[in-house]
């Protein structure tokens, strides 16, 4: 197939150009010529790019995206995370982003070439975007409002080809413990660690009410703390930060609102702008995939979903688990496979 040996050579051309977040001028000005010479109209903000299809305002418009930075290498990579060309056996194309999310880059462009040449019952936009691993506001976030008004997004990430109709939300919280400082020899002072224990406990205990078929229960973390100047000194002040996955039963703003209901410290939410996401399994794209046999799920992993203000579906070739790990790889079969079942799902699909 045509266009399963250029997305392969787009892939490899990616996996070549480091693009950390904040970071993916270089791997843009690629991706733009590339297009560019394809015969397409390609627009640009910042670093993220997108191809309009034909646009007419009676049809629905849908979107196909995906993104294009990563995050950095880890320490313990035995092939090259730069070097596509390097190591390529046992249908393993080895390099950093190859997985999440260069896969799902190129087989949706690739998909939207084929799908243009059509007509079709909607309008559809192409979108390459930036920042994604940081949730960064330069990133679909600053685009969104540029595009015509999106009906329906496919929103290209490994998910081995099956739906992600749910997706987690997240909100970090920074909490602060503030107690009276004294002589650690004597009987004074108020220690801020012994008041911060306690409301750690009672979020390690919390229970939310309501839990989601697909998602299960709001999960609460606290992963960082710091408190205490020297070891004869009571401290006055223990900061630690709670890591929370929502579900779609609650909005970020519901679930901060609750947390400050039951404990004493004080509470600054990083963001509360990364909400959970879920599309109905009646939805006609979801009900395409079940046709063809594949599975809709709960993801746990944060994507641009949480950004996005319409229906979505998370789907694309590769596996979440290979995601930020040393040798990241994706197969080649998975790319044939993500063309064939991206052109199969989307070809004259009815949206509304």
């Amino acid at each position: 197939m045509e266009q399963y040996y250029e997305a392969l050579d787009l892939l490899k051309g990616m996996i070549a150009i480091p693009s950390f977040s904040r970071e993916e001028n270089d791997v843009a000005d690629y991706l733009e010529n590339q297009w560019k010479k394809a015969g397409y109209e390609v627009n640009r903000h910042g670093n993220n790019l997108w191809i309009n299809g034909i646009i007419d305002s009676a049809k629905p418009t849908l979107l196909l995206n995906s993104h294009i930075d990563t995050v950095k290498p880890v320490f313990n990579w035995i092939h090259e995370p730069f070097d596509p060309d390097s190591e390529t056996e046992d249908d393993r194309l080895y390099g950093l982003g190859s997985n999440d999310a260069g896969a799902s880059v190129v087989t949706l462009y690739e998909t939207f070439t084929v799908l243009t040449k059509r007509e079709q019952p909607y309008n559809l936009i192409f979108l390459a975007s930036a920042e994604e691993e940081i949730s960064g506001k330069n990133g679909v976030e600053a685009v969104l409002p540029l595009l015509p008004s999106i009906d329906f997004g496919v929103i290209g990430e490994p998910t081995g080809m099956n739906p992600a109709i749910a997706e987690k939300g997240l909100m970090v919280l920074d909490c602060v413990a503030t107690g009276r400082a004294g002589h650690a020899a004597r009987n004074e002072g108020i220690n801020a660690i012994t008041l911060a224990i306690r409301d750690i406990n009672r979020i390690d205990t919390y229970r939310f009410k309501h839990e989601s078929p697909l998602l299960g229960a709001v999960k609460m973390s606290v992963t960082q703390i710091q408190a205490g100047t020297q070891h004869n000194v009571i401290p006055d002040k223990c900061s630690f930060v709670v890591d929370v996955r929502s579900n779609e039963m609650y909005s970020n703003e519901e679930i901060l609102n609750e947390i400050r209901s039951f404990v004493a410290c004080e509470i600054t939410p990083r963001s509360i702008r990364l909400n959970s996401s879920r599309t109905d399994i009646d939805h006609p794209f979801v009900t395409r995939t079940v046709i063809a046999g594949r599975q809709p799920f709960g993801s746990p992993t944060l994507s641009d979903q949480a950004l996005m203000p319409f229906p979505t579906v998370k789907i694309g070739p590769g596996d979440s688990a290979r995601s930020h790990s040393a040798d990241e790889y994706i197969r080649l079969s998975e790319i044939r496979e993500a063309l064939d079942i991206y052109i199969m799902l989307l070809d004259g699909l009815k949206i509304c």
